[in-house]
Order: structure tokens, then C-alpha cells, then sequence
């Protein structure tokens, strides 16, 4: 029980110290900060990272869309591999030819 007292005693009087107190708060603002540097540098990395896959994204893209106009062209010649109909309707810009062969 006595050692007990002496902590509450010990705890009061590092309360009423400014001393202690200081050092408490500036120990909390230095984890603070260090916390803040890293969620900063976090924050950074995760922009880069970000620029970096929307130009992947749009390099993509540009490949995508490039080799649809390849197909549609080479769909245009006389040696139709794919008609042109055919490759409107997979990509969905023309509606498919309706069959014959419909049930009701």
C-alpha cells in the first residue's frame, strides 16, 4: 500500500510540474510530426505511382484503339478475313444481324 502511495504521490507531483509536462507534449508533437513526414512521404509515393499508371492507361488506349482502326481497315479490303459487320457488331457499334432461326 505504501508503494502505492508513493506512486500517487510521485504521479501528482509530476502533474503539477511544468517541467514534465513540457516534455510530455513536446515528446507527443515530435511522434506527431515523425508520423506526418511519413504519411507525406506515403502520400508522394502514391501520386507517382498514380501518374505513372494513367500514362500506362492511356498508352493502352491509344494501343487499343489503334489496332481496332487496323482491324476495321484490313476489314475493308477484298480479302475479308472478319466482315466489317462482323467487327461492328463484336464491338458493339452496329446491332447484330438478326437470324432467321428466332423462337417465339
Amino acid at each position: 500500500m505504501e508503494f502505492a502511495n508513493r506512486l500517487v504521490a510521485a504521479a501528482t507531483k509530476a502533474a503539477n510540474n511544468n517541467t514534465v509536462i513540457n516534455v510530455c507534449l513536446v515528446g507527443s508533437f515530435l511522434v506527431l510530426a515523425a508520423r506526418s513526414a511519413n504519411q507525406q512521404n506515403n502520400i508522394e509515393a502514391l501520386k507517382a505511382e498514380k501518374d505513372s499508371l494513367v500514362k500506362s492507361n492511356k498508352a493502352m488506349k491509344k494501343t487499343m484503339w489503334d489496332w481496332k482502326q487496323q482491324l476495321f481497315s484490313e476489314a475493308e479490303t477484298d480479302s475479308d478475313l472478319v466482315t466489317v459487320a462482323r467487327l461492328r457488331a463484336i464491338y458493339g457499334e452496329a446491332p447484330p444481324p438478326q437470324t432467321a432461326s428466332a423462337v417465339c
